[in-house]
């Protein structure tokens, strides 16, 4: 595999080699220096010798010693300064005569770890380059205060289930293993540790204990079959960049999965049809044609394959399968099939009561826009302390859906407060950023688009603004376990031209809280490349499993 080239502040590449060589010089200066200061200082001890002598013996010349002590002082400034600089510009000198510098070793580290790099070295040998030394370290300044480094807490590792308790569940058939989970849970007992210590917040929960009793139970428990049928694109091939992301990496972290993954389906307790409907639309749909059908009956086709080939389906009439949907049209494709689209447990980013959602049996799909699929993780973090926060309110996106004009109607250069615009445009983001508009305000507004989802309110989360919800009808993602009033705030599409209103009658403690509550629920909608406990992916298949079971009924005794 060939070396990965790095690339310096002129914006040509630059090989490890040629870091390497940079690193070596800095070295090479440094010894340079210390030689020069050890000779310094055997002079300087040699004439301070001189001076104790003759001041013994009063043979001291006053002139003399304020020469020598002038010349001393003068070499011991400027020979350095002179050698270094002329050794820094004689290396860096090109063949052309431009200056071409290149990072040091410590500077490509922070590169590979997406960290923002300092600024190059500016020789000080003319008034030229020390004023643009002055304005390169004021950038360098600047750009440390956007330099984001998300800190990982690792989440505890997993109880460890007693051998009597493992071989009772593996005597159990999966039916009888969920209602055993469902009493269970039912019974939840009192978690005492839920303060600022634990892992879990307690507060950006509906209820802490269930929570936590049924996530352990899932980790005990629960099976998924994931089945191999279907060729890709539409199958099996996530994608993961994107506003609809979410359903390819849950894909990819499903499939790849060694903890809940089954190959025997009879030990199954949920089954995963592994479509893509980015893919399925990318693949089957005629542009402009605003014509589903052919979506639809593709997956209806599917079902019917899925449900003559297995008896699984069957068995249940699909309730205890599962599909997992990021596209607007997710809850429109699966009308051709009935049960598909009456029993199935659908996770939807698109969780509109009106729109074939039903609240407590389907699953509310965090919309992530991932820019980069190598770097999920990409900028999260770093909001600014509140008391440097200047904007109250920020929005920026094109105008699609009934609510965004509206919003631009009665904000759009109405207050300085509330930076509401359209597209932001390159004027506005040459002087801050989307990215930095939205960790430099209190609040983060989130209005629907087309549909009622909106990648935005994650967004918020990641970094670490307090999200205000616009979307009536829309059932909050993993509203199934998070308590989203503790973090977030939700206006009616009426009440857009109150916004500010609304916001400025939130007391100041109320929203610290929120803001803090954002901050501890953040990493439960990150999607790691190595996924741990209580991150997105856990939480959305912990979404799903808590839905299965409240379909199950527990017998009267």
């Amino acid at each position: 595999m060939m070396p990965e080239k790095q690339r310096h502040p002129t914006g040509q590449e630059q090989s490890p080699a040629s870091i390497q060589n940079s690193g070596q010089g800095k070295f090479e200066e440094i010894i340079i220096y210390d030689e020069l200061r050890k000779q310094l200082e055997h002079v300087s001890l040699a004439l301070f010798k001189e001076l104790i002598r003759r001041f013994a013996w009063r043979k001291i010349d006053w002139r003399k010693l304020f020469l020598a002590g002038a010349v001393m002082s003068i070499a011991g400034i400027i020979l350095p300064t002179f050698l270094l600089a002329y050794h820094r510009n004689s290396r860096f000198e090109s063949p052309n005569g431009t200056m071409h510098l290149s990072k040091n070793l410590t500077e490509a580290r922070l590169d590979k770890s997406q960290l923002v790099t300092s600024a190059p070295f500016v020789s000080l040998n003319s008034s030229i380059e020390s004023k643009e030394s002055a304005r390169v370290l004021r950038m360098r300044q600047n750009r440390r205060k956007t330099i984001d480094v998300l800190k990982v807490v690792h989440p505890p590792p997993r109880r460890s289930v007693p051998r009597h308790l493992q071989r009772y569940l593996q005597s159990l058939s999966s039916h009888e293993a969920l209602l055993y989970a469902k009493r269970e849970i039912e019974h939840a007992p009192l978690v005492e540790n839920v303060g600022n210590d634990s892992y879990l917040y307690a507060p950006v929960f509906q209820n802490i204990s269930i929570f936590k009793r049924s996530y352990e139970l899932m980790e005990m428990i629960l099976k998924v079959y994931i089945y191999r049928d279907g060729k890709k694109p539409i199958f099996h091939q996530p994608r993961l960049n994107g506003i609809y992301a979410s359903e390819g990496w849950f894909m990819k972290l499903m499939e790849a999965n060694r903890e809940f993954v089954t190959k025997e389906p009879e030990k199954a307790h949920l089954f995963y049809l592994p479509y893509s409907s980015r893919q399925l639309e990318l693949a089957l749909y005629v542009r402009n044609s605003h014509n589903l059908r052919p979506l639809s009956k593709f997956l209806r086709d599917y079902v019917n394959m899925i449900a003559s080939k297995y008896p699984f389906w069957n068995r249940t009439h699909g309730s205890d399968h599962f599909l997992v949907a990021c596209h607007d049209w997710g809850p429109f494709i699966t009308t051709e099939h009935v049960e598909l689209k009456d029993n199935a447990i659908k996770a939807l980013c698109n969780a509109d009561l009106k729109e074939n959602f039903v609240a407590g049996k389907d699953v509310s799909l965090p919309e992530t826009a991932i820019r980069i699929a190598s770097k999920p993780l990409r900028n999260i973090g770093g909001g600014i302390r509140v008391s440097q926060r200047p904007i109250l309110a920020f929005f920026a996106g094109k105008m699609h859906g009934r609510v965004r004009p509206k919003l631009l109607k009665h904000w759009l250069n109405k207050d300085a407060d509330m930076r509401i615009y359209g597209p932001l445009s390159r004027r506005v983001s040459k002087n801050m950023s989307y990215v930095r508009h939205m960790k430099s305000s209190k609040y983060c507004i989130c209005p629907m688009g087309y549909e009622v989802n909106s990648p935005r309110i994650v967004e918020a989360i990641y970094y670490e603004c307090v999200p205000v919800i616009i979307a009536d009808n829309f059932v909050l993602p993993l509203s199934e376990v998070l308590e989203w009033k503790a973090f977030s705030v939700t206006v009616a599409e009426i009440d857009i031209p109150k916004l500010k209103e609304i916001l400025l009658a939130i007391p100041l403690k109320r929203y610290l809280q929120m803001l803090m509550n954002v901050k501890m629920v953040q990493k439960h909608f990150l999607w790691n490349p190595n996924p741990m406990r209580y991150d997105l992916f856990h939480m959305i298949l912990h979404s799903i499993w808590y839905n299965r079971l409240n379909q199950i009924q527990i017998p009267q005794s």
